[in-house]
């Protein structure tokens, strides 16, 4: 049934989309809506609708919409060329920050997203260990990859190890040069580790699994064994780097990987990723110390592209200023804790997960511990009651509520009381 909020303007748009995008739609969200513009935490369609903005780019606007310090700084590289496939400065400045941040960071190497980077992180380790098997966990997500698309979001998971790709399109080999384990079960990996030891590359893990808080010990115990067989430990921060902390995920649960990526934050809104790690690692990519054998070939038209990189600077520097990551703890912690108590109010059976700058609620009774506690969620609910916040100007991802710095205590409020009133409705149905 046509929505009838929407704008003339705002319908033809869809309709156009539809004719000319597989879909309707970027290949991210529904395309059912199209925005317009945003500012702080909120955003407007095109219809002058108002949402208070839980999406915020899939993560990466951490200071919000349009901050005016990100703003001016690409406006000024603009201004002064926006490609040049070489060295710039805003791209220099920018790693060496990256190098005095995350705990891994030994060197970086820029590229474009963070499917690439996961994927170069992969490679490297393939490189370095001269082993072609990759370690995962099941539910975790890095990138678009062939590699990376297995068992992100299996709907009928198999035995462990093996693999279930995601997607149509993916040769069968690929199958045979991953091994899947269960997140936050440590005898399981050990047990991988002993059996697959010598043929495995590396392990890759969210530490955060999209909203899994690691189990006290997991990420260590990841570490000691890894760190025991001389496995290459990589950390995916694509999501975490410099969300949960100004050093990521690294710095929040002191564990310290030999290589991890980044993206999102580090862009400011603009196409940017990252590779960083230990130096001897990340010498494959320089061929006058790695050699022919050992050369892992890297380019990208954008790598390092100086508007993105100066929109990076900007965003890590407004980071840096004293209070803002307990200002993006609090607001969390207040909005994870409001979530939870009005869902038990009203009966509705949930469990709120994450970290307070990124969290959501699963739908069910059971403690959630891994991809399959995560997938007996009730989908259906979890859908309705998005549509209901979408409906109450609250927008967000299927499963994410992504806090940044620009939401207030008036965001909040209102958050609170949409929640509020959509579970209402959601009780009652």
């Amino acid at each position: 049934m046509p929505d009838a909020t929407l704008s003339d303007t705002e319908r033809d748009l869809i309709e156009r989309a539809r004719r000319v995008l597989p879909g309707g739609t970027f290949g991210n969200m529904a395309g059912d809506i199209v925005v317009r513009e945003g500012r702080g935490g909120r955003v407007w369609d095109e219809s002058g609708r108002e949402y208070i903005d839980f999406l915020i780019g899939s993560g990466p606007m951490l200071v919000g919409h349009a901050h005016p310090d990100v703003t001016a700084a690409a406006q000024a590289q603009a201004a002064r060329g926006t490609t040049f496939f070489a060295n710039n400065r805003a791209g220099i400045e920018l790693a060496e920050l990256i190098v005095d941040a995350v705990p891994c960071a030994e060197q970086v190497r820029f590229v474009s997203s963070g499917t690439e980077a996961d994927l170069y992180a992969m490679r490297i380790a393939r490189a370095f260990r001269k082993r072609d098997k990759i370690l995962k966990f099941e539910g975790g997500y890095h990138g678009m990859s062939d590699y990376a698309l297995m068992s992100t979001a299996p709907k009928r998971p198999g035995n462990f190890p093996r693999p279930v790709p995601d997607s149509a399109g993916i040769p069968r080999s690929v199958e045979d040069e991953i091994l899947v384990a269960p997140f936050n079960d440590i005898g399981t990996v050990e047990s991988l580790i002993r059996e697959h030891g010598d043929e495995l590359a590396g392990v890759i893990v969210e530490p955060l699994q999209r909203l899994l808080p690691p189990a006290p010990g997991f990420l260590e115990d990841l570490r000691r064994v890894t760190a025991a067989h001389a496995i290459p430990l990589i950390f995916d921060e694509v999501v975490t780097g410099f969300r949960l902390a100004w050093g990521g995920a690294q710095e929040r649960y002191g564990v310290v990987p030999d290589l991890c990526t980044l993206g999102k934050v580090i862009g400011g809104g603009f196409p940017l990723a990252a590779v960083a790690g230990r130096a001897d690692m990340m010498a494959h990519f320089d061929a006058s110390k790695a050699g022919a054998e050992g050369f892992v070939k890297q380019i990208g038209t954008l790598s390092g592209n100086p508007v993105a990189a100066a929109a990076g600077l900007a965003t890590l520097h407004v980071l840096r200023e004293p209070g803002a990551y307990a200002r993006i703890e609090a607001t969390g912690r207040t909005l994870m804790t409001s979530l939870a108590a009005i869902l038990d109010e009203f009966g509705i059976p949930a469990r709120v997960l994450g970290e307070p700058s990124v969290f959501d609620a699963v739908f069910t009774r059971d403690e959630v511990h891994d991809y399959r506690g995560m997938l007996r969620g009730d989908a259906q609910m979890q859908e309705r009651f998005n549509l209901l916040l979408r409906q109450r100007g609250i927008l967000k991802g299927e499963s994410k509520y992504y806090v940044s710095l620009a939401h207030d205590a008036r965001d909040v409020d209102e958050t609170v009381a949409a929640w509020r009133s959509a579970a209402q409705e959601l009780a009652r149905a």
